[in-house]
C-alpha cells in the first residue's frame, strides 16, 4: 500500500511562489505514474499536473501552464510541484495522486489514480 503525504501548502500573496511536494511510503514509487490535483470549495478535483516515472512525459492543466513545474526524485520517492506566479483562482487544497503503473492513460482524470494524499491548503491572497 501506498502512502502519500503533502507538504508545502500556505499562504502567499498573489504573484508569489509555493513548492509543494509529495513523499511516498513504498518503493513502489518509482513505477508510479504521478499527478497532482486540486480542489477549491465548491468545485469539483481538477487536474493540474502530471509525470511518468522517468519524468519523460509531463502534462499540465492549460490553467497553469508556463507557471508551475512538476518534477520527481526518485531517490527520495518524492514529487514536487513549484508554483510560480500564483493567482487567487490557484487558491485549493492541492492533492499529490500515484498510479499503480507507470500508465499515462486517462492522465487528467481522477478516477484513474488508485492512491492519494491527504491534501495540502493552498491560500493565494488578493
Amino acid at each position: 500500500q501506498v502512502q502519500l503525504v503533502e507538504s508545502g501548502g500556505g499562504l502567499v500573496q498573489a504573484g508569489g511562489s509555493l513548492r509543494l511536494s509529495c513523499a511516498a511510503s513504498a518503493p513502489t514509487f518509482t513505477r508510479s505514474f504521478m499527478g497532482w490535483f486540486r480542489q477549491a470549495p465548491g468545485k469539483e478535483r481538477e487536474f493540474v499536473a502530471a509525470v511518468s516515472w522517468s519524468g519523460d512525459r509531463i502534462y499540465y492543466a492549460d490553467s497553469v501552464k508556463g507557471r508551475f513545474t512538476i518534477s520527481r526524485d526518485n531517490a527520495k520517492n518524492t514529487v514536487y510541484l513549484q508554483m510560480n506566479s500564483l493567482k487567487p483562482d490557484d487558491m485549493a487544497v492541492y492533492y499529490c495522486a500515484a498510479k499503480k503503473l507507470d500508465y499515462e492513460l486517462g492522465y487528467a482524470n481522477r478516477y484513474a489514480y488508485d492512491y492519494w494524499g491527504q491534501g495540502t491548503q493552498v491560500t493565494v491572497s488578493s
